[in-house]
C-alpha cells in the first residue's frame, strides 16, 4: 500500500492539533526549482507514515527510481534507525524525519565519510537560524542541545550507501516532543530547550537550504574539508572536542583521553594519557566530564 501525501489532511490523524502536517505543496515550490535546474532538489515526497525513509529511499536509488536531490519524508516513521542499529521512535508529526540521495561524482570515495559530519553543520546551522535554539555536535552524528542546564541528544543522522554511485543521508530531530514523551531520560527537543519556533515547515526549508548550501561547497572543492571551510566549521560545533571521552571501539576495545581535533579524514583524534594520539573512524563516544 502506498502511503499517502501527509499534507492531505484526509491522509493525516489530527491526533494533535499542536502537530499540524507538513505542507508538502509548499515545500516543493520553495525548493524544487525549475524542475530541479539550478539547484540540488529534484523531488520532495512527504508521506504519512513509513518504516524507514532511508531504507525507501536507499531502495529506490539502487533500483534506479531516484535522482540525485530526491528527498523522502516522513511525518511518522515505525522502523527509524540510528548508529549500530539503534531504534529511533517519536509521535507523528512531533518532529523532523526525512532523507536525501546524493550522488558526489566529483568527490573520490574516500571522502564520502565526511557526508554525516557535513549533514551534522548543515542540521544544526538551519536549526540555528530558524529555531533560534543553541545546538552543538557530538562526534560523529548526534545533534545537542540544553535542557534545563543538562546536555540532551535531539536529532541524529545516519548516512548509508545507496549502490555504487550514491549515499543516502537520512535525520532525525525531535521538535516538540514533550517531557513524558522522551524515550530515554537524557534524550530531549528543540521545544524543551527553548526554541522560539517549533513550525516544522520553516524548520524543514532551513535545514535543507543549509545542507544545499554546505553539499554544494563541499562538491566543488572536491570534497576537500579544509578548503570548503567544512572541517573548521565541523570542530568549531563539535561538543566533544576538549572533553574527557570514552571511544567503545569494534572488538570490545576501548580508548580514553581527550578529545583534541577531527582529522582531514573525519576521524576523532584522541590524546591518552600514555601521549599517544589515536584517531578513531568508528565507534561509540561516551562525554566523561561536561565542557
Amino acid at each position: 500500500m502506498t502511503p499517502r501525501d501527509a499534507s492531505d489532511p484526509n491522509g493525516s490523524r489530527w491526533s494533535d492539533l499542536d502537530r499540524p502536517p507538513l505542507n508538502a505543496a509548499a515545500l516543493r515550490r520553495a525548493l524544487v526549482r525549475d524542475g530541479g535546474h539550478g539547484g540540488l532538489y529534484r523531488g520532495l515526497e512527504v508521506v504519512q507514515r513509513t518504516g524507514s525513509t532511508n531504507a525507501d529511499l536507499v531502495a529506490r536509488a539502487v533500483a534506479g527510481g531516484a535522482d540525485e536531490g530526491a528527498v523522502l519524508v516522513a511525518e511518522e516513521q515505525t522502523s527509524g534507525r540510528g548508529r549500530l542499529d539503534r531504534q529511533w521512535t517519536a509521535p507523528a508529526r512531533s518532529g523532523l524525519f526525512f532523507s536525501v540521495l546524493l550522488r558526489p561524482a566529483e568527490v573520490p570515495v574516500a571522502r564520502w565519510g565526511w557526508l554525516p559530519l557535513l549533514t551534522g553543520v548543515a542540521v544544526a546551522t538551519g536549526l540555528a537560524r530558524a529555531a533560534g535554539v543553541d545546538t552543538a555536535l557530538k562526534w560523529p552524528n548526534d545533534l545537542l542541545v540544553t535542557v534545563a542546564g543538562e546536555e540532551r541528544k535531539a536529532g541524529g543522522i545516519l548516512a548509508e550507501r545507496a549502490g555504487q554511485d550514491g549515499v543516502v543521508v537520512g535525520v532525525g530531530v525531535n521538535v516538540t516532543l514533550r517531557a513524558d514523551e522522551l524515550p530515554v531520560p537524557h534524550a530531549g527537543s528543540l521545544a524543551l530547550a527553548g526554541a522560539v519556533n517549533t513550525d516544522r515547515d520553516p524548520l524543514l526549508r532551513a535545514v535543507l537550504r543549509s545542507l544545499e548550501e554546505w553539499y554544494g561547497r563541499w562538491r566543488e572543492a572536491g570534497g576537500d574539508p579544509a578548503a570548503s571551510g567544512l572541517q573548521e566549521a565541523y570542530a568549531a560545533g563539535c561538543a566533544t572536542l576538549g572533553r574527557e571521552v570514552r571511544a567503545e571501539l569494534p572488538g570490545d576495545r576501548s580508548v580514553v583521553g581527550e578529545a583534541v581535533a577531527v582529522d582531514g579524514d573525519g576521524r576523532l583524534v584522541i590524546a591518552t594519557g600514555q601521549g599517544v594520539q589515536e584517531p578513531v573512524g568508528a565507534g561509540d563516544i561516551v562525554h566523561l566530564r561536561p565542557a
